[in-house]
């Protein structure tokens, strides 16, 4: 239990920074005199390199050490956050965010994975990954009022400070009382497919921020989604050929596995979006402080931190697909009241949409992880939570980018309550079909059948291994 308290100091931080940020982007705003693109790069540089990099920290964590490599992510991520609070510009701050993405990269997939050869029952398993989604729900619910708090009494850089004192304590804590551990047969580094991954990302990435405001069919808009095409075409043919891939696709012969990498996709999505689009709302449109704003998304959070340990309780004694259900119906169910009945437009529905999407995202992360780790061997397990957690920040990545180009697209973050509902319903209808298809996907991927190809999976690696159990 003190190693998962450990580990979890670094979600708390990475999860922290993500929820706090967005309450502090309209003062970014103004300080800066950015544009809404510009707000979109703070956060979607963070979250390109973070997932370009996600499978190499876990593969060089199997490799060198899960413990080395998790002191270095805290090192590397607390320094970023002290750049991040210096940075003098837009463009400073969007270089310290990246540094703050190389240090982040090698802590939650390791942290997952010192977990799950820490835990070893299937059901305290369970209950540890709730305790760990509990966290991210203890982070969205802090996040918006600490960062609110902040902002409005010392400014937006002291967000970042925040991150300075967790970070050193668990540096400390992490070399007194985690035990070193590494896969028996680590994988070898993968250069070539890491660059197709980074070129990926970044590529459709800009395609979709910049797409608005250059135009879809300007040679640069086209030549950077020709390469994001490209590099996608070529990171599949070369990862087949490989002995030890970046990324080995015989994972996704695991239907659960699968499920969970797309479920992890729509599920973050839909959370970056949800929180972009309701951030520059509740202060831009509404015209709250930091502070009220952070209380007016407190429902969503609370009931965010509520439900990640009661899914971790439900996925140990009833399996995942309960939880996936319940998830999808609450983040749909959220995205039809901003669709469908303008919840913007009045307060008591703005609040039910905050609790359901709360409830859904809670349900959601626990069994996400869960699954993705399920019948996995051992010696995977590092490559396995990256691969989950990087399917989470691409996730995140494009909904922050597609919400982003639907706002530019409108100049919505200009307009009046009621103008503000009919420009951002088609964002909304995003996030409620990503919801839909939560469940779509939690309830055909988690059956008896779906179990059966992940250990038919399991059994491609490495015959005689013990494997994580289902």
């Amino acid at each position: 239990m003190l190693i998962l308290g450990i580990c979890c100091m670094s979600l708390l931080i990475v999860s922290l920074d993500n929820t706090i940020l967005n309450v502090a982007l309209p003062s970014m705003q103004k300080e800066f005199h950015s544009s809404i693109s510009g707000l979109q790069w703070t956060i979607d540089a963070y979250l390109i390199v973070l997932a370009s990099l996600l499978m190499l920290a876990g593969a060089t964590a199997d490799r060198v050490g899960r413990r080395v490599t998790f002191q270095t992510g805290l090192a590397i991520f607390t320094l970023g956050s002290l750049l991040c609070s210096l940075a003098p510009s837009l463009g400073w701050l969007i270089a310290a965010r990246i540094v703050q993405a190389i240090g982040g990269c090698m802590l939650n997939p390791v942290a997952m994975s010192i977990i799950t050869n820490v835990f070893t029952d299937p059901r305290e398993r369970a209950r540890a990954i709730g305790v760990w989604g509990g966290v991210v729900g203890l982070s969205m619910a802090a996040g918006p009022v600490v960062g609110g708090l902040l902002v409005e009494t010392v400014g937006w850089r002291s967000i970042f400070w925040i991150n300075l004192p967790i970070g050193l304590a668990a540096l400390v804590l992490t070399a007194l009382y985690v035990p070193e551990s590494r896969a028996p047969r680590p994988r070898r580094p993968d250069p070539v497919g890491q660059l197709l991954m980074i070129v990926l990302l970044a590529s459709l990435t800009y395609t979709i921020i910049e797409g608005p405001s250059k135009g879809w069919t300007t040679p640069v808009i086209l030549t950077t989604a020709g390469l994001a095409a490209l590099a996608l075409a070529g990171f599949v043919a070369y990862e087949r050929r490989r002995t030890e891939p970046l990324i080995d696709l015989r994972f996704f012969r695991s239907t659960p596995f699968s499920g969970a990498t797309l479920i992890a996709v729509c599920a973050f999505a839909s959370l970056g979006g949800f929180l972009f689009l309701n951030a520059l709302y509740l202060q831009d449109v509404r015209g709250l402080s930091a502070l009220h704003a952070g209380l007016y998304m407190l429902p969503m959070a609370a009931m965010a931190g509520i439900c990640a340990p009661l899914s971790g309780r439900m996925i140990g004694s009833y399996g995942p697909r309960v939880s996936l259900q319940i998830a999808g119906v609450g983040m749909a169910a959220s995205g039809l009241m901003f669709a469908v009945f303008e919840a913007e437009t009045s307060t008591p529905l703005l609040f039910v949409a905050y609790v359901l999407f709360g409830i859904g995202f809670g349900m959601v992360n626990a069994p996400i992880t869960n699954t993705a780790v399920s019948g996995m061997p051992r010696s995977q397990a590092g490559v396995a939570a990256a691969v989950a957690s990087t399917s989470r920040q691409i996730g995140q990545g494009l909904g922050v980018a597609v919400i982003g180009a639907v706002l530019s697209s409108s100049a919505a973050s200009a307009l009046s309550t009621t103008s503000y509902a009919d420009a951002s319903r088609p964002a909304y209808w995003i996030i409620a079909g990503c919801g839909v298809a939560v469940l779509v996907l939690g309830t055909l991927t988690t059956g008896r059948r779906a179990q059966a190809t992940a250990a038919h999976t399991a059994a491609l690696f490495e015959p005689g291994e013990n494997k994580v159990p289902v």
